[in-house]
């Protein structure tokens, strides 16, 4: 049955979340998929890494540096269809999309990915803290 399920989804969905869990005073979402994969994602990664053409660009290479963003959190989480969730920041950022695949490679990657922010925060000189609390 699962194998249906993968070859007929339009997405490209190879894992399926069985929980969610925003955890508002931790600032963290916990994911729970199918193959038995959890994963902690804090807000501020999310934020940093949304899939929405503001942080992700329009093409290859044009990806943002989003910086200031270790105070968000996240305010709400939304269904979009069978596919993905929205999540809605206190920052007033909501246009992300994040596919069960986009966020089974968020986590999957995490260390890798955050790695790679912190280092282009350094290289360009900018910091994780909001302005005036650095």
């Amino acid at each position: 049955m699962a194998e249906e399920r993968f070859a007929t989804d339009p997405h490209g969905t190879r894992h399926w979340p069985e929980e969610i869990k925003l955890k508002r005073a931790e600032r963290v979402l916990e994911l729970r998929f199918d193959d038995g994969a959890t994963f902690r994602l804090p807000a501020e990664y999310l934020r940093v890494e949304s899939p929405s053409a503001e942080v992700q660009g329009h093409g290859p290479g044009q990806k943002q540096t989003v910086a200031g963003k270790a105070t968000v959190a996240v305010t709400g989480v939304e269904p979009v269809g069978n596919y993905a969730v929205r999540l809605i920041f206190d920052d007033g950022h909501d246009t992300g999309i994040y596919s069960w695949t986009y966020l089974y490679e968020l986590g999957a990657k995490q260390d890798e990915k955050w790695a790679a922010y912190l280092s282009a925060l350094d290289a360009k000189g900018l910091s994780r803290e909001p302005r005036g609390r650095r």
